[in-house]
């Protein structure tokens, strides 16, 4: 019941922001009808039935081939999703500022006797008076009758020839004009009637223009700038992730052991986005920093043995003077464990499930992820720790920066963990940190260090924006030397 009301408000979710997303990039900014319109639109149907589509198509038993057709597509929706709702969002603060630059520079653009002349037209539309002293004529040069002016006719008005007969009054330029000009305010219908309503008028005329301006400059520059981030973070992840190096001192480490290099690698993420070009890059990264040991910690696949076996097979390649180790994260669990374990093995890993092997002066220890617990093969420190001699130096490599305090209580020198991504999509990082005790780097947790690396690869989108990949290389430090 829990699942299905978490999925409901997800989907309501999606309705609500694709439906944002539409108003403001194709809604606001194109013509009702046109074929812009109709584009967009489409879109707005099609993407999110891809991502959908791209989400589920792995955990419902699609044909291999069926999954890479919808990945892309619809993994790279939902990031341009989200960078592009956060920009519209940004937008919106940046809408009334615009309006008004436009609406100031519009204004400071009026000729300077426009208020004026607008004054005194509703002066004489009024009163029927020029304010110079003028008469008020009819389209045929007559006075304007008491109805036009507004003002109460004597009765002897009509006899008195001397006010019809004022031709200099009706002569006038500036009073008549044309005869739309003479007309009453009743009968010409014009802003006169409303005295100096022909300003607000000539504004409103211009907002629809202005509108569209700022709805087009706004939702452009959100689509450059959410279609650039997710471009630029998709390249981040096809080109393969960078080397960094640490230090870690290491308590009981002898001097032998001083400079041991470990290159710890985790969520490659094998699957429809990244098959075998994608390890080979991890492979020859990895061979190029001549580490001592490589550690592969988790989420290695999304995917079955029979999809991305030979998308693993580089991995055959690795290079290292102690070998490469290998233990489950949770998408293992997900893809058939078990299968992925004996794979790994026959490409020359060696799986560490809840076991642990004496390397160079320190013991090196595996734990299988917690996801295993589903199947009765989660993690088991007391059969990978609890018969050890704590006077040694100890590393643990367990998918999960959570059991971190499993480790302290076993006195763990130092935990390698992936899972986090770090993040990888900001401002995912921010979710990462209410999960996760690290989400990236080197912290300590009493006399034990855990040291957690960003990935090599990427799940679902193949983006990654503010957390870029990485293969870390980590220096064991002795305290004696």
């Amino acid at each position: 019941m829990v699942f299905v009301l978490v999925a409901v408000a997800v989907l309501a979710l999606l309705v609500l922001v694709h439906r944002y997303v539409w108003r403001r990039l194709i809604g606001d900014t194109t013509e009702p009808g046109g074929l812009a319109r109709r584009a967009g639109t489409g879109a707005a149907f099609v993407l999110p039935l891809l991502s959908v589509g791209a989400l589920v198509s792995g955990r419902t038993g699609f044909p291999f081939v069926v999954q890479q057709v919808l990945a892309w597509p619809g993994y790279l929706w939902l990031a341009a999703l989200l960078y592009l709702t956060l920009a519209l969002l940004v937008g919106e603060a940046v809408r009334p500022v615009l309006r008004r630059v436009l609406a100031h520079r519009a204004g400071s653009a009026e000729p300077a006797g426009g208020s004026a002349g607008t004054t005194e037209r509703a002066a004489v539309a009024v009163s029927g008076t020029h304010p110079a002293g003028g008469v008020r004529t009819d389209a045929a040069g007559a006075p304007a009758t008491p109805a036009a002016t507004g003002t109460a006719a004597a009765p002897e008005a009509k006899e008195a020839p001397e006010v019809t007969e004022a031709p200099e009054v009706t002569e006038t330029p500036d009073l008549t004009g044309t005869a739309e000009a003479t007309r009453t305010p009743e009968a010409t219908g014009t802003p006169e009637a409303t005295g100096a309503a022909e300003t607000p008028a000539s504004a409103k005329a211009v907002d629809p223009s202005r509108r569209l301006f700022v709805a087009r400059a706004v939702g452009g520059a959100a689509a450059l700038a959410g279609l650039g981030t997710v471009g630029y973070g998709t390249y981040g992840v096809l080109r393969g992730p960078r080397v960094k190096r640490v230090t870690v001192p290491l308590a009981g480490l002898p001097r032998s052991a001083h400079g041991f290099r470990i290159a710890v690698v985790s969520d490659i993420h094998l699957g429809p986005v990244l098959g075998r070009a994608h390890t080979r890059r991890i492979v020859d990264t990895i061979n190029a920093t001549g580490s001592d040991l490589v550690a592969v910690v988790g989420d290695l696949v999304d995917g079955s043995v029979a999809d991305l076996g030979s998308a693993a097979e580089p991995l055959a390649g690795l290079e290292a003077r102690h070998g490469s180790y290998f233990v489950t994260g949770n998408h293992e669990y997900f893809s058939g464990a078990a299968q992925w374990v004996d794979h790994v093995r026959e490409l020359g890993l060696h799986p560490l499930e809840n076991a642990r092997v004496e390397i160079g002066g320190f013991d090196l220890a595996g734990v299988n992820d917690i996801a295993g617990e589903s199947e009765g093969q989660g993690p088991d420190f007391a059969r990978a720790l609890g018969d050890r001699d704590r006077s040694r130096a100890s590393v643990l490599l367990a998918h999960q920066p959570v059991v971190i305090d499993d480790a302290v209580e076993y006195g763990v020198g130092l935990q390698l963990s992936g899972h986090t991504h770090g993040g990888q999509l900001w401002p995912g990082n921010l979710v990462a940190e209410l999960a996760n005790p690290t989400v990236a780097g080197l912290e300590r947790y009493g006399d034990t260090q855990l040291y957690v690396s960003r990935g090599a690869g990427a799940w679902g989108p193949p983006v990654r924006v503010g957390a870029p990949s990485d293969i870390t290389v980590v220096e064991l430090a002795s305290r004696q030397a």
